[in-house]
This record gives structure tokens, sequence and C-alpha cells, in this order.
């Protein structure tokens, strides 16, 4: 395989053309048919240009009118003819053109399921298309020069053979300053094409991920990127349009050079035998013929054809999009849309740390606030951590460190004992708090982290623990279609949590992963994944009673973090303390004992308005994340 020195992107020709010679070899009856049908597009070049040059000199020069209107007959005969098959064609050109597109396709999403890469929305909804359209294209004017040329230089030959003196030199001329222009240009259009890839990337990231680049104060960077990806594609369109300026000069040379010269030796040619009618069959080979196929086939070439070849390369190249291949940008870090990698058989349980933060320091941009200094934490194998704090102190961003979504300043992350940017990612699965859930059949959702599938017997007995088998006998079972849009929020939080009890992976993540479940299901799931054989949780709390459940509760404060059970911080941390009196939940849900009222309703002592009573006594929505530390009486 070779390298494109102009951007380290693997060029691999001699893959691609084998490829392209085996789809081409299991359609031979396509091309026959293809060939035949341009076969009577070029019977129509010859006798169009041979029929007006008769009629001139048999016909109307010398006075007989009836003989140049029947040539002329020939000719229009000879049109309809060619449009006939030029029609047919159109038929046989689209038998090649939809398998290529319908395998691109497969290819794509295939890609993108595997690897997680955000670049395949260009690929999928503009590079395949890109092929598509310049494959039929280029099969169009290829063939159609390749005939058309045949029968325009069998007609000036019959005509008079001195002709081909005048016209052939500059028409390979012109072709040849065009092929030199072929190789730089693909180049360019990979850059291009790469640039135009970066930028849907960094918009997919933004996009997914603004309320928390604007939490995380990084709207400069963020703006900043993105700008940069655009500028890029910009330097990138600007060159291939400067090389595009010689494909111009090489179809003047190949094309319009032939009709001058051949305007400037007529008095030579009328001399040697060339007859006016001849000058003029001629003229039509070169203007109405030649000249038009040589403009398609150059531009097809220069611009489609060697396109096609660049976007044939990144659509079919193996393992491209990998996760690895490529850091990801500021956006796609800020928001956490990185998918893990695809999950490995659990390990045993070690005894040393399942989750370990060394010294970590993180913050969003050189000159924002760290969000961590010098953080360490440990988390045992087996064991259940709680992580709590005021909304944006921070909490989303420790599990984004340790899933190996963003890269800390300094220190380093460990996953039972493996660097997480090492291969790490493959022990954990992150929920969170807006659940991905894809059109689909459940079990494909539901199964979406396991390497192998599993029997239906695991996939029933994960929905049952985490509370989401009544959810999949309403939907129809393993195999109904899926329907995102159709879900609520709470039911799309179910599947993710089934998807994640059913990976075979060590570390489990939920960051507010149960946040519009109501506090019964939210603690049954946890329950599941706590009870589930060599797992260690790691919960973002949004409620009290999931602090009490843990073995141990994480305190986040923006400058400092406590660890210790949940009676250890009552008593040692007054910012525990408030953020525990400031939770609401039912009592009667959980049988909590912090003397919430049993019907959450305005007017209660202590509400702000952000816990309402709906119709049925016991629905409520509790409010979604931790309040903001400020002392009671001060709402």
């Amino acid at each position: 395989m070779t390298v494109d020195a102009t951007n380290g992107t693997p060029t691999d020709t001699p893959r691609l053309r084998a490829e392209g010679l085996r789809f081409l070899s299991r359609r031979r009856p396509v091309l026959f048919a293809l060939a035949g049908w341009s076969l009577l597009e070029a019977a129509q070049t010859f006798l169009f240009g041979y029929a007006l040059a008769r009629a001139l000199d048999h016909g109307f020069l010398a006075a007989r009118p009836a003989v140049g209107l029947g040539w002329l007959a020939v000719a229009a005969v000879a049109v309809a003819a060619g449009a006939y098959g030029t029609g047919r064609v159109f038929r046989a050109v689209s038998a090649l053109v939809e398998p290529l597109r319908d395998g691109l396709v497969r290819r794509v999403v295939a890609g993108a399921l595997r690897d997680a890469d955000h670049g395949a929305v260009s690929r999928l909804t503009h590079q395949v298309e890109i092929a598509r359209d310049t494959f039929a294209g280029l099969v169009m004017v290829s063939r159609s020069f390749v005939f058309t040329a045949a029968g325009a230089l069998a007609g000036l030959a019959s005509l008079a053979p001195v002709l081909l003196l005048v016209v052939v030199p500059p028409l390979i001329l012109g072709l040849g300053l065009f092929l030199v222009t072929l190789r730089p240009m693909a180049r360019r259009q990979e850059t291009f094409l790469a640039a135009d890839e970066a930028v849907a990337r960094s918009l997919d990231a933004t996009a997914a991920g603004l309320r928390d680049i604007t939490a995380a104060g990084a709207q400069e960077r963020t703006a900043d990127e993105a700008d940069d990806r655009f500028a890029d594609e910009f330097r990138a369109a600007r060159t291939l349009a400067r090389w595009g300026v010689l494909r111009v000069l090489a179809v003047a040379v190949g094309g319009r050079l032939p009709v001058v010269l051949l305007l400037v030796t007529a008095p030579w040619l009328l001399g040697r035998g060339v007859t006016p009618g001849d000058l003029v069959g001629a003229l039509t080979y070169l203007m109405y013929a030649l000249l038009p196929a040589l403009q398609s086939l150059m531009q097809a070439l220069g611009t489609a054809g060697s396109r096609l070849a660049v976007v044939l390369r990144r659509l079919t190249a193996p393992g491209l999009g990998s996760s690895e291949t490529r850091r990801p940008s500021n956006a796609e870090r800020v928001s956490g849309v990185e998918r893990n990698e695809p999950p490995h058989p659990t390990t045993p349980a070690r005894a040393r740390a399942a989750v370990e933060l060394r010294g970590v320091t993180f913050a969003y941009g050189p000159h924002a606030e760290p969000v961590f200094q010098g953080l360490d934490v440990t988390v045992p194998a087996g064991g259940h951590l709680t992580v709590v704090g005021p909304s944006g102190i921070g909490k989303s961003t420790l599990t984004a460190l340790v899933a190996g979504l963003l890269v800390p300043d300094r220190g380093e992350v460990l996953l039972c004992g493996e660097p997480v940017h090492g291969g790490g990612t493959r022990r954990r699965v992150l929920v969170p708090q807006e659940a991905y859930v894809f059109s689909g059949s459940l079990r494909d959702n539901l199964t979406y982290l396991c390497p192998d599938p599993p029997p239906d017997a695991a996939v029933l007995a994960s929905a049952r623990a985490v509370g989401a088998y009544e959810l999949l006998l309403r939907l129809g079972g393993p195999d109904a279609a899926v329907v995102p849009s159709g879900l609520s929020a709470g039911e799309r939080q179910l599947i993710a949590l089934a998807r994640a009890h059913l990976a075979p992976v060590p570390v489990v993540l939920l960051d507010e992963a149960t946040c519009h479940l109501d506090p019964a299901a939210e603690a049954r799931a946890e329950r599941a994944f706590a009870e589930r054989p060599g797992t260690t949780l790691v919960v973002v709390a949004h409620r009290i009673s999931s602090a009490r459940r843990a073995d141990r509760v994480l305190v986040m404060d923006g400058t400092h973090a406590l660890c210790g059970t949940h009676d250890e911080l009552i008593r040692r941390s007054a910012l525990y303390r408030d953020l525990a009196g400031g939770w609401s939940e039912p009592a009667g849900a959980l049988g909590d004992a912090n003397g919430v009222h049993p019907v959450a309703g305005p007017g209660l002592t202590g509400d702000g308005g952000h816990v309402v009573a709906h119709s049925p006594v016991g629905q409520m929505q509790a409010v979604g994340d931790l309040r903001d530390a400020r002392p009671l009486g001060g709402e």
C-alpha cells in the first residue's frame, strides 16, 4: 500500500482497482448491452457528418436538391436512431450505478456502527451520492467520448484522410496536457473531502454538546476550532479551482484549436482534393461531436473522475473512521459524543482498583479555571461510588475523564490498572443523561455493545434486572421495531440501562442515567448493576437515595473533593448536609427518612417551585439535578 505524501492518507490504488474490476466482471451482460447501444450512437455520429458533406457536394452544390434533401433525410434518421440508443444506454448505466451505491451504503453504515465515526455523516449523505452521480456521469461520458471519437475520426478518414493531419495532433496534445493534471487534481480533491469531513464532524459534535460547551465556558475555543475547519475547506477548494484552469486550457488545445487550424489551412486542403462539403463535414464532426465529447470527458475525469477515485478510496478503505486514527475535536471532548470501543469479554475482578485517578488536573482551555486540580480518586473493584455536587461543578466532566472521552491536562486515569487511553475504554460503559436509542429492532439496541450475540435468556434477564422487561413486552418483544421519537425519555433510559447491563465490561458509569425514572425504578436499576458479578459502579446522583445506597460518596465543591460514607459526610461536610436537605422526593417511595412530605405540591415548606404535583397522587417529576448550594432560607 502506498501513502500520499501530500496529506499522509493511504491511496491503496491496486486494491481499489482490483475491487473495481471484480465489480465490473460480475456485470458483463450489462457491459455488452452498453457497448451495443453505444455503437448505435457512434453510427449516428459517422452518418451525420458524412451525410451533410454528401448533401452539399453531390446535392446542393451540384444543383441536385433532391439528392441533397435525401442525404439530409439520412442524417435525420441517424439522429433518431442515436436518440433511441441513448435512451437504452441510460437503462444499462442504471444497472451499474445502483448496485454500486447500495454496496457503498452498506460499507458506510457498517463502518459507522463499528467505529463510531462522525465523519460517516458526510460519507453517507454527501460522498455516497458523489460516488453514485459521478460514476454514472463517468460511464456516460467515457463511453460517449470513445464511440463518438471513433465515429468522428472514421468519418474524417472517409471524407479525406488528409483532414486527420490537421485534427489529430492538437487533439492528442490537449488530451496529454489534461492527463498530466489528473494526479495533482486527485490529491487536491482528497484534501478538500478530508476538510469537508472535518467540518461535518465539528458541527455534529458542537450541535450535540451545546449545553456542555456553554457550561464549561468553551464557546470561544469551540468557535475558533470550527473557524479553522471552515478555513481549511476554503483553502482546499481554492487550490482545487486553480488546477481547474488547466483543464480549460486542455479543452481549448484539444477541441477548439483543431477548428482554428481547419479554417486556417482550408486553402491548402482545397488544393489537395478536399471539397467544400468535406470541410463542412469536418467542421460538423469537430463542433458537434468531438468538441462536446472532449469537454464532457475532461469535465468528468478532471473533476468528477478524480473525485470519484478519492471518494471510493475513502469509502472502501478498511478501518477508515476508527477512533484511534484521530484525536477528538474540542467539541467532541466537551460533549462526550465519542462512543466506547467495541467491548471485550469481562476479565475477573482484580484486587487492585477498578477506577483510579492520580493527580488529575483538567480545564476546558488554557485560560479557563481548572475543573479539577490534583484530584485523586480510587474505587476498588466491585465498589459503588456516588458523585454529588451542585450543578455545573464538574460531575459529568469526571465521568467523561473516567470514560476516556476527555484527556486530563496532567495526571493519569486508570481502569482496572490500565491507562484509559491505552485500551482501558474496552473495560467501561457510559450511560449519559440523554440516552441514545437508534432506529432498528429492540434486540439491536440492547445488544449493541456485545461483541457476540447473547442468547435471548441473557437479554431478557438484563431487561428484568433494570426494570425494562414490561417495556420490552409492550413494544412487542426483542424483535420489535424501535422508533426513537415514539419513546419517552424514561423509556429511552431503560433501554440504555438494559444495554449497559448486558455489555460484558467491569466498569459501569451512570451519568444521571436515571433522572427520568421515578425513585423506585432508579433504585431497581442501580441495585441491578451493584449486584451484577464483577461490576464496579460509579453514579452521578440527582437524589439523596442514590447517595445512601452507595458504599462511598464523593462530594465536589469546585475546589475540593471529599469522599466518605453518607453518615460520615453528614457529619463532616456542610455542603453535603445542605445538598441532602435540598433533595426532594416522595417519602413513601423508598421509605426515605428525610421527612419529605409524601405528596409533592406547591406551598410546602421550602418549596421553590421546582416540585410540581401531577393529577394522580404520587406521580411527580423530581428536580433534574442537585440544586445549587444555597441555604434554604435564601430562596
